[in-house]
């Protein structure tokens, strides 16, 4: 696969900034220093043949970031999270796009009243952010496609577009065909794959899962077939509570939320930065650790930002606050203020492991895989809060 070489200048990771503070009392901007070895992740490998592994070089330092988001971005204080820069806006508009395209024309996913909702959703700015290495906006198409994708899955079978646990379990075993074919007789096969074009969700899987298997090798694409199964367990989970109107322990609702998760996304960092992390190198137990952690980290973040979306949605739903405050006896204030700690918890741990992992392991494309997935985890952060149109904040400050 193409090494992004001829890939235009872009700027270099930001410094790692918390934001830190108390309910009682505003957010106090905090810069921290990385450690050594996660300065090395977000600088990228060096050394004899690894020029071609960097996003761009510079003569001289960065000029480091704002510590303030900006006035139009949503802030919950006590987050631990890293700024990064605006993405670029020329690719923006580009993914933005061509996804809309492919939506309309190609896979049918949505009618037009939900136009405005797919808009809103802002796709092509979240995953130019979340991939900055893409070295092409091809490359980008690949992750775009599958994130949108993946929540039309999610809306359509599970969630507030005709979503129910009734009947999921079927739902989705068919939808992850389109990812993981079925190889039947010559009498059936015809059957199973007109069933692919039945509904928006398959459709969107099917030709999404064809632009990704054209991009990615084999191991990569077996791969991702792996997170998805994992991803659809977890839905699988949370409708099972649904019916039984179980509200699980916070360690179990924490097990289902590392299967109901983003780590489909950032595992495919290295499919979509044109290279690939070996899948002896991928299978490494500290490196399966790193993902996790990223994925859990990036999926409370979620929780977070929806809090206020899913209390006005209809029936009830479960996130991270809400199991805290019910299993925990507390007040939903308190319930959303334990959850940021318990983000911050796999924020810090997620960076410490991969540090180990950097200095445990310096190959240079596991290098550059750490630093994908932690570009990945801030590019998510970034969406969430800058996304005022999907999300608000409740009043617990």
């Amino acid at each position: 696969m193409p090494e992004p070489g001829s890939s235009p200048l872009l700027p270099s990771p930001p410094a790692v900034v918390a934001h830190l503070g108390t309910p009682a009392t505003p957010a106090a901007d905090v810069v921290r220093q990385a450690s050594p070895a996660l300065e090395r992740i977000l600088r990228g490998p060096s050394g004899l043949g690894t020029a071609g592994l960097h996003l761009g070089r510079r003569a001289e330092p960065p000029t480091p970031p704002e510590t303030e988001a900006p006035a139009e971005c949503l802030q919950i204080p006590g987050l631990y999270y890293h700024p990064v820069a605006e993405p670029d806006p020329v690719r923006v508009e580009e993914v933005s796009r061509r996804i809309k395209d492919w939506a309309v024309e190609e896979v049918e996913l949505y009618p037009e009243e939900w136009e405005g909702q797919f808009d809103g959703f802002s796709v092509g700015r979240y995953m130019v952010a979340c991939h900055p290495d893409a070295p092409t906006i091809d490359h980008l198409m690949v992750a775009t496609r599958l994130m949108v994708a993946e929540n039309a899955v999610d809306d359509c079978y599970c969630e507030d577009h005709g979503g129910s646990p009734i009947g999921l379990g079927g739902r989705l075993l068919l939808a992850h065909t389109a990812l993981d074919p079925l190889h039947a007789t010559k009498e059936y096969q015809p059957q199973w794959a007109e069933s692919l074009h039945a509904d928006a969700p398959r459709r969107a899987y099917r030709s999404a899962m064809e632009y990704f298997v054209h991009q990615a090798t084999p191991s990569q694409a077996d791969r991702f077939r792996h997170d998805m199964a994992r991803l659809h367990l977890g839905y699988l989970a949370e409708g099972a509570w649904a019916q039984t109107d179980h509200t699980p322990e916070v360690w179990e609702y924490l097990a289902m939320r590392q299967f109901n998760n983003f780590r489909p996304c950032p595992a495919i960092t290295d499919t979509i930065g044109g290279y690939e992390l070996p899948a002896d190198l991928h299978a490494r137990p500290d490196v399966q650790r790193v993902l996790a952690l990223a994925g859990n980290a990036s999926t409370i973040v979620n929780d977070l930002y929806s809090y206020t979306k899913e209390l006005a949605s209809p029936g009830r739903h479960l996130n991270l606050p809400v199991v805290i405050a019910d299993r925990e006896d507390v007040s939903d204030q308190e319930g959303y203020l334990k959850a940021v700690e318990v983000h911050n918890d796999l924020m810090r741990d997620f960076e410490a492991e991969a540090a180990a992992v950097a200095a445990a392991c310096p190959v240079p494309s596991v290098l550059r895989f750490l630093r994908g997935v932690a570009v990945w985890v801030d590019g998510n952060h970034y969406w969430h809060q800058s996304n005022t149109y999907r999300y608000s904040l409740p009043d617990f400050w």
